[in-house]
């Protein structure tokens, strides 16, 4: 059996993130969650997650700038990211497939919804997803 695929989740609502954590637990992901913007590069750089799911809006940094950090970072930017955001427009959408994230989904989201589009992330080869 392959190693257990470590998920980041980065979101300052603690109950959404004990519903993604439970979520993915249950589908056999390690989980690895940060409150705001620093603490998620800071976890990003030291754990390595497998994918990251990002807030747009969060405290210290923001959800737009830690993506542009991970994929302008030579040692992070293969690490794919959803935007997991209530940020619906259009402007706000185009800029994060823009700076480089994988996939968009806006709150409020179907738990399920997320985890199918995560899993096809990391089903694709891994090459691309150390």
């Amino acid at each position: 059996m392959t190693a257990k695929k470590k998920i980041l989740v980065c979101d300052d609502d603690p109950l959404l993130l004990e519903l993604i954590d439970f979520r993915l637990r249950a589908r056999g992901y390690d989980v690895v969650v940060a409150k705001d913007g620093n603490e998620a590069m800071s976890l990003v750089a030291s754990e390595r997650p497998s994918l990251v799911v990002l807030d747009a809006m969060m405290p210290r940094m923001g959800g737009f700038e830690v993506l542009t950090r991970i994929k302008s970072d030579d040692d992070l930017s293969h690490i794919p990211v959803i935007m997991l955001t209530a940020r619906k427009g259009e402007r706000d959408i185009v800029s994060a497939l823009e700076r480089g994230a994988e996939d968009y989904l806006v709150k409020p989201f179907i738990p399920d919804e997320l985890i199918a589009r995560l899993s096809k992330i990391l089903s694709k080869p891994a090459a691309r997803y150390i």
